[in-house]
């Protein structure tokens, strides 16, 4: 299962060395594993992965092969990069457990490699799914230390896509506690998350650690906009993030018809950036309502292009329905659009507004009718998205970029490795 918070946005490999920090772990050798994207792709785990590495520590990360980045091994910033194939993605049960099984095998063969190559004195093992305790714990015995990075809320995300609380549910529930048991540390995304690792996890507060994923400000970058992004167009309507069935882009395209057709906005266009199993079937959908000239979809992109979208965009929006999985998940999106000093629309979600702010609109839960005319209100208010805009940037500059992250990331690192302050 697939994370639905990751925006599809690699980074700028230029840029992913911060400030030095001084040395903190000299010494010490972390193993960090992700199954659901490939590193340095995944934005969380490479910010953490370099962050870790300045300071002072040496790091591996074993993930999955993906589209660009198919070696085996390479090193990058100084981060020891394993990589191992998966079967093709797909949606039933048995697709599921072959990739789950496959994973599993190498990442067990890759831990042991890596352990003679460089050692390692943590696993950082990141969700989803829950089953990284399974390859922590023969270490363990021998003396290693486990960190549970917790991305996704895998029971909840379950009944997301399926709504339903079967036999693989309730395998969820038990994987979950497992893997909360098994973590002398948890990282959370957000207090949503430390919350259930308190509750359903059983953690002491001591033992758990805020670590948002908060976006880079030395990598994101407006760039001037391009009108041809309108493609002919007034306004643009900006999207980023995974094309999958959670994501709530029907919803999206619901309201995109309602704006050009109801509504008589013609003068209207949409972007879509990202890529995900979803994506031609929403392209297919975008062609039966007659959206074709009013809606891209660009598939997986490089930063130049999501850079310039998110440039020219004159409002962004996030359609996440509104769900158990959604109201406790903070969704990167959210934060970039915030970046890039981008007024938004979505649904009203917990964590989203807790996020956002006075940066964003909310529309009523999952209306698309009511998302479009929010969306219109925006668009006929230019001075109220630019102050908007302006609100969310300052929160990300202030409180939620990832140089906020690093000092909490470096206190979870220091209470595993039983390091003094």
């Amino acid at each position: 299962m697939h994370n639905p918070g990751h925006a599809e946005m690699g980074p700028d490999l230029h840029d992913a060395a911060n400030t030095p920090l001084g040395g903190e772990l000299d010494g010490r050798k972390i193993l960090i594993i992700v199954e659901n994207l490939p590193v340095p792709f995944d934005r969380r785990v490479w910010q953490e992965a370099t962050t870790l590495q300045q300071a002072g520590a040496t790091v591996s990360v074993i993930c999955p092969v993906g589209k660009g980045y198919d070696q085996r091994y390479e090193q990058i910033s100084g981060v020891h990069i394993y990589r191992h194939p998966l079967p093709p993605e797909g949606n039933g049960a048995l697709s599921y457990a072959m990739e789950y099984s496959a994973a599993l095998f190498w990442q067990t063969v890759l831990s042991w490699k890596i352990l003679f190559r460089h050692g390692f004195d943590v696993i950082q093992g990141c969700n989803p799914p829950d089953l990284v305790f399974l390859v922590a714990w023969p270490f363990k015995l021998l003396g290693k230390r486990y960190i549970f990075d917790h991305h996704d809320i895998n029971p909840e995300l379950y009944i997301a896509k399926f709504n339903r609380q079967d036999i693989f549910w309730r395998l969820m529930v038990l994987l979950e506690r497992w893997n909360f048991a098994s973590a002398n540390v948890v990282i959370s995304t957000n207090d949503s998350y430390r919350n259930i690792a308190h509750t359903r996890g059983r953690k002491r507060e001591d033992d758990t650690f805020v670590v948002r994923s908060g976006p880079d400000l030395t990598r994101l970058r407006l760039v001037p906009p391009n009108s041809e992004r309108k493609r002919g167009h007034r306004y643009l309507v900006g999207y980023v993030g995974v094309m999958g069935e959670q994501e709530g882009i029907d919803l999206l395209l619901e309201s995109a018809a309602h704006i050009v057709f109801t509504m008589g906005r013609s003068d209207v266009a949409f972007c879509l950036v990202g890529g995900g199993p979803s994506l031609a079937s929403l392209r297919q959908m975008a062609h039966d309502k007659g959206l074709d000239a009013h809606v891209e979809f660009t598939g997986r992109a490089p930063d130049d292009v999501l850079f310039e979208v998110l440039s020219t965009a004159d409002v962004c929006v996030n359609p996440d329905r509104v769900n158990p999985m959604n109201d406790l998940s903070t969704m990167n999106k959210v934060l970039e659009y915030m970046a890039f000093g981008k007024a938004q629309v979505q649904f009203d979600v917990r964590e989203g507004r807790h996020s956002a702010g006075e940066a964003s609109l909310y529309a009523k839960c999952n209306d698309p009718i009511d998302f479009a005319e929010r969306i219109v209100e925006l668009l006929g208010d230019p001075d109220r998205c630019a102050q908007m805009g302006r609100i969310g940037r300052q929160r990300i500059e202030n409180e939620l970029s990832w140089e906020h992250q690093r000092a909490p990331l470096m206190a979870a690192y220091r209470r595993a490795l039983r390091l003094s302050a």
